[in-house]
């Protein structure tokens, strides 16, 4: 956690890292095995050293093998993953197997890999595209939601870490392009079918959520007309169940002033003890159907034309059982007693005791999710004559999400007769919980009520404080996003220094809108707390993981219309999260190839004219009780952008090489932070305290909002690194980065004009005189000055069996990244790390493949980091995301020959070692912490591990 050490220490354990791992690399590469072998197997310095028969790759080396020859031929710096055959990428998703690459990492959501983040930088600075075309995405901003792509139907995925003048849309950290098979390049007929059954470990958590599923696709490719029409077609199905045992702090707090009797004993009344909590059980079916088609017509040298189509719709159920309650001395006279504790970093935390006088909410929720997207792109190549080429491509992009987020309250007892919606009648039962909170892992319960008897739990509001004011809560979130483009690029070639000269246009047009209807849930007749049928129940929930028992389980599905009403939510936080949001992009680029002997690359220059409109609202309602009247408002802004680059390769002989590269670059700014909503507020105590007199200008107004005026992020970057090639799956890399970040976004005070906004009544205690100004402030997102992050990446394969004969088949992978950043946007000079920045990163994977036999286990690290995550409210925003340690392994057997030649089987285990997920309370300098600056666990989520056997038939 970089934001708790200083600066001079972060850097002297990166530069111990660097030197250790440069140390450990530079050994490997001395080895004198594989020296011999690369002086031995290097004949030109063009081609992979070692193309000898002795080197046979197939199944998972097939693929390093290609993903090798990618980094290798790419100008810019890249990495990339390949499959190892029709329908099989290494890894059971996309996002997992992009996690492997070298300075990349996966943020897991629900214990799936989803969000990808680019060399310490958040996902939204990553531009992700589809065979070279911009994707919609169904987030809240422009981060590509990896999982919607199924892995079975790409043939690979390359990570441009430097840009090519020559793609429009290029990404600040980086550009991730998936890319499907091109039936043509293919060159023969295929046929694969994969099947695999799945379930997660143990037994279900919730009783009517299956955890057991499975998966299948198959891919069919095929030329024909004397191998001038190519076609592929691919369809995948996914039926993929996964658990969560969810723990969650809401905060720790010292009590001890409250009463001398509220905790006890008296040795622990400064103690931090825990001020609520939530335990829940949550269980989700993901169902995902996605087909590919493509076309591909060469009856000519000249002509060459691709149609490429892929859609896929992704249906998502979650249901959610527990119970949450606070254990709060400033509430229902709650009491402590049995109380131990223990220093942790000087501070006195509350280890073990009794809760007295709880009230537990029992919850049950149920959300649904659809996602669907339909992708498009035509690609016709033209050769005007040996040397000239014309490219045109058209394509378009759609994603649309439509959410269902449902949440209902019950507790222990019964209310005894109606209530208003404004003031609930409880039937709240006091409970005494003892309790037990480690230091890292599922605190222990042990409550005295029977949660799960239909008999005495019954539906209703049973917070503390007079309760939440309603029975339940569902909202829609809904996202729309469309993407159209036209590149079109005219390149020549030439003899000499400069080899070829590409130049060109991309226009590109993008819309977004987002919608959330809220509503509240009341219960019917009068809001009286009711039982629930039996008709409409399930079988008891369990948390046992944390000791508390069962819970009342109900079938929302059922009982949603017959227990509860719906009443709108029409507040400012309702308007403020609908907007629209429209971007055009006009690119001009050239971009000049050169080869002089050893040295060979690209210089090339992007002009980015961009224009961006958002259209929102002032949410003109400040007098309580009132409805708010919703002004229009549309604002943007346009403006140029300059982007060079360049990119270097030297080659040295023998496999060595060295690359450069410099550019500027930049990421377009997130989608919520461009919206033009505006929400005031009004302080109509501003005289309070002081002399205001007839004639003085006070200034009582202030706001909340977006900022359709906001410029990209943009940065200079320099990149270098040493390659070695040692044979078709053997290579060593080191590589180095520095961007200096000239702009950055973050939350700032600014002033804004809030003439033609009503004054509300509460003006009135302004005395009378005094001039109120329509000039106030107002905190919105906003370009800072940025900073620098830099960071080195070590990374390599080797292959053992092309040094020691014994050992063939037998190999690793590996990767380490080490990053650190100074950027710093505030305004106060505080320290506030950036999203998506993990100062270490590293993959290790290790492999077998002989004689159809495969195995392989892999284990991924990431150091904690500032992600973002789904909030109350279903709104986004950051939390501190610690370490997170992934280990997944898998087995299988492919018939070589015989009747079952390309029948093969498969077993994976993924999360191997059943990783938590963690957070902690606080984010940068902000939350709870002990005395030495040590952080309070607040999330702990465990996923358990999931199986999968599989079959898979190529012919």
């Amino acid at each position: 956690m970089m934001g708790q050490y200083g600066r001079a220490d972060r850097q002297g354990r990166f530069r111990m890292q660097f030197a250790l791992t440069a140390s450990a690399l530079a050994l490997a590469a001395a080895l004198p095995g594989v020296a011999q072998a690369q002086e031995a197997a290097a004949q030109d310095d063009q081609s992979t050293p070692a193309d000898s028969e002795e080197v046979v790759v197939t199944g998972l080396r097939a693929g390093l093998q290609n993903s090798i020859n990618t980094k290798k031929n790419e100008t810019s710096i890249v990495e990339a993953i390949s499959a190892e055959d029709i329908g099989k990428l290494p890894d059971v998703s996309i996002a997992e197997s992009i996690a492997r690459l070298p300075g990349l990492a996966a943020q897991r959501v629900n214990g799936r890999a989803q969000v990808i983040s680019i060399r310490g930088l958040a996902p939204d600075f990553t531009t992700t595209l589809l065979n070279g075309r911009p994707q919609a995405s169904s987030g809240d901003n422009r981060a590509v939601e990896f999982d919607q792509y199924p892995s079975e139907l790409l043939s690979s995925v390359v990570i441009y870490k430097t840009p090519d003048a020559a793609i429009s849309g290029m990404g600040l950290s980086g550009t991730a392009d998936l890319r499907t098979v091109r039936p043509l390049a293919f060159g023969k007929r295929a046929i694969a079918l994969n099947i695999r059954g799945e379930k997660t470990e143990g037994s279900r958590l919730n009783d009517d959520v299956r955890n057991w599923g499975g998966r299948a696709s198959v891919s069919y490719i095929d030329q024909f007309a004397n191998d001038t029409l190519g076609i592929a077609l691919g369809y995948a199905h996914l039926d993929s169940p996964s658990q969560n045992r969810h723990f969650k702090a809401y905060g720790y707090e010292s009590f001890g002033g409250v009463s001398p009797t509220t905790v006890q004993p008296a040795s622990a009344a400064d103690a931090l003890l825990l001020n609520g909590q939530e335990v829940f059980a949550t269980s989700r079916l993901n169902r995902r159907d996605a087909v590919i088609g493509i076309l591909e017509w060469q009856p000519s040298p000249m002509v060459h034309s691709t149609l490429d189509l892929y859609y896929s719709k992704f249906h998502q159920e979650e249901t959610t059982r527990g119970a949450q309650w606070f254990s709060n001395g400033w509430a229902d006279g709650a009491t402590f007693t049995n109380v131990t504790t223990e220093d942790r970093g000087g501070t006195l935390i509350a280890t073990s005791g009794v809760l007295n006088r709880g009230v537990p909410i029992i919850r049950n929720d149920f959300n649904k999710r659809d996602d669907e997207i339909f992708s498009a792109g035509w690609n016709n190549e033209f050769q005007m004559d040996d040397r000239t080429r014309f490219i045109a491509d058209l394509s378009y992009s759609k994603n649309k999400r439509k959410e269902q987020i449902l949440e209902t309250y019950a507790g222990y007892g019964r209310g005894t007769g109606g209530v208003t919606p404004a003031t609930p009648d409880v039937g709240r039962s006091f409970d005494t919980i003892a309790f037990e909170v480690p230091d890292d892992g599922f605190p222990t319960y042990s409550e005295g009520l029977n949660y799960a008897d239909a008999a005495q739990v019954s539906l209703g509001d049973r917070a503390a404080w007079g309760g939440w004011g309603h029975d339940g809560a569902i909202r829609f979130p809904d996202v729309e996003e469309s993407i159209y483009a036209i590149d079109l690029k005219l390149d020549h070639s030439f003899d000499g220094l400069l080899s070829k000269l590409t130049g060109g246009i991309n226009f590109t047009h993008r819309e977004k809108s987002k919608r959330v209807d809220d509503f509240d849930l009341f219960l019917k007749n009068g809001r009286q707390q009711v039982l629930v049928d039996q008709a409409d129940l399930v079988a008891p929930t369990s948390l046992g993981f944390t000791g508390f028992g069962n819970v009342l389980s109900v079938d929302l599905e059922q009982a949603l219309d017959k227990y509860w009403n719906r009443a709108p939510i029409l507040d400012a936080n309702y308007f403020d999260k609908n907007w629209d949001i429209e971007e055009e992009l006009l690119t001009g680029f050239i971009r000049a190839d050169f080869k002089a002997g050893p040295v060979r690359g690209n210089l090339g220059v992007q002009v980015v004219e961009q224009r961006q409109s958002s259209t929102g609202v002032v949410i003109n309602g400040l007098e309580p009780g009132q409805p708010i009247v919703p002004v229009l408002r549309t604002d943007g802004e346009s403006y140029t952008d300059v982007l060079p680059s360049l990119n270097v390769i030297w080659e040295l002989g023998g496999g060595h090489r060295l690359r450069f590269a410099a550019s500027k670059t930049m990421a377009r700014p997130r989608m919520d932070e461009m919206r033009a909503n505006v929400t005031p507020g009004f302080n109509s105590l501003v005289c309070s305290g002081q002399p205001c007199v007839p004639g003085q200008v006070v200034n009582p107004w202030s706001a909340s909002g977006g900022n359709p005026n906001l410029k990209p992020w943009r940065a200079d970057a320099v990149d270098v690194a040493y390659e070695w090639y040692v044979n078709p799956t053997t290579y060593f890399s080191i590589a180095g980065f520095y961007k200096k970040l000239h702009s950055y976004i973050y939350q700032r005070t600014d002033t804004f004009d809030f003439s033609g906004i009503p004054l509300p009544t509460t003006a009135s205690a302004i005395p009378a005189g005094v001039v109120i100004s329509p000039i106030g402030q107002i905190t919105l997102p906003a370009n800072g000055t940025g900073g620098t992050i830099k960071g080195v990446e070590f990374s390599g394969a080797f292959d053992f069996g092309t040094i020691i004969s014994p050992l063939k088949g037998l190999g690793v992978i590996g990767s380490l990244s080490l990053t650190e950043s100074d950027l710093n946007p505030a305004d106060n000079g505080q320290e506030v790390r950036i999203p998506g920045l993990s100062g270490r990163i590293y993959n290790i994977t290790g492999y077998y493949e002989n004689g159809g036999f495969q195995a392989r286990a892999s284990y991924r690290y990431r150091s904690a980091f500032k992600g973002e995550v789904v909030q109350l409210f279903a709104t986004r925003g950051y939390t501190e995301i610690l370490a997170d340690r992934q280990v997944d392994a898998q087995i299988g057997y492919t018939f070589e020959n015989g009747p079952l030649n390309g029948f093969g089987v498969l077993f994976q285990v993924n999360n191997l070692t059943d990783s938590p997920y963690r957070t902690r309370l606080g984010l940068d300098t902000g939350g709870t912490h002990t005395a030495d600056g040590s952080s309070l666990l607040e999330t702990y989520e465990k996923y358990g591990r999931q199986f999968l056997l599989g079959f898979n038939y190529r012919f």
